[in-house]
């Protein structure tokens, strides 16, 4: 990186939001690193040079501490502006017939991971006193997730972390900011196995829809907000008042396996 730009950092940018957030951070002058797992990582990485950005693409399993340690390694001596920590997975069914190891990893990436590449973006940025520290949130966070426990813990977690570093940072001039996206129209539910799910089948909000009121609200430095459509804005302030015991109801019917129009749904 030549550091005559500023440098966004976004994690799970091979596709969805992750990579409509990395194009929008190109297009509006930033350079970018940009991460994840999988193997259409540098195919994204050549569209994202499209907007006249220079990207580096980290391949790594942020599932792992040595893909968090590549990644850190990887940002040594640049100075991240704004870093999106966007990388995360899912896994629905009920939680005794789940595999535990399906259930560490979504530990392991969605929370695990997100604090341990917090630390090292946030101290940087404080020492600075500058920066955008920003965190994918779910409407998930606010609802107890029947047949998709852990990833809704998951994401109550990210929610909590993300807040509460809002209130450590204050007068710092560094900002934090969670967004929480509804269903969105991205491989998560296939990857999560919850093809023969409702919400699986549903039509779903468009990537980057959510990415661009994301990307507004962190470089305004807002704290928190729902994204996507009005239906999930709508969703986002039911949450705030229906008991928990009626919100696990309704996400059992959305995410129960068997529940897709088309199969022995109910």
């Amino acid at each position: 990186m030549t550091g005559s730009r500023p440098l966004a950092l976004v994690t799970g940018a091979s596709s969805g939001i992750g990579y409509e957030l990395a194009r929008l951070f190109g297009e509006h002058g930033h350079d970018l690193v940009v991460n994840a797992e999988d193997d259409r990582l540098e195919h994204a990485a050549q569209r994202l040079r499209e907007t006249g950005a220079e990207v580096r693409a980290v391949r790594a399993d942020l599932r792992t501490a040595e893909g968090v340690d590549r990644l850190v390694a990887a940002l040594t001596g640049h100075a991240v502006d704004v870093a999106a920590l966007n990388a995360g997975v899912g896994r629905g069914g009920a939680f005794v017939d789940t595999d535990p190891a399906d259930d560490q990893s979504v530990i392991d990436l969605n929370v695990t991971s997100t604090v341990r590449l917090a630390k090292p973006l946030l101290r940087d940025m404080v020492a600075r006193g500058v920066g955008r520290l920003m965190f994918t949130s779910s409407v998930a966070a606010t609802m107890p997730g029947s047949f998709q426990s852990v990833y809704n813990a998951s994401k109550s977690f990210v929610q909590s972390f993300a807040q509460a570093l809002q209130e450590e940072v204050a007068d710092t001039g560094v900002t934090v900011t969670s967004f929480m996206p509804g269903p969105t129209e991205t491989d998560f539910f296939r990857r999560a196995g919850m093809a023969d799910t409702k919400v699986g089948t549903m039509d779903k909000d468009d990537p980057a829809q959510v990415a661009r009121q994301a990307f507004d609200a962190v470089m305004k430095g807002r704290g928190k907000l729902v994204t996507g459509s009005p239906k999930t804005k709508a969703q986002g302030v039911a949450d705030r008042v229906l008991p928990d015991r009626v919100k696990a109801a309704v996400h059992r019917r959305m995410a129960e396996p068997g529940t897709a129009p088309d199969g022995d749904g109910r």
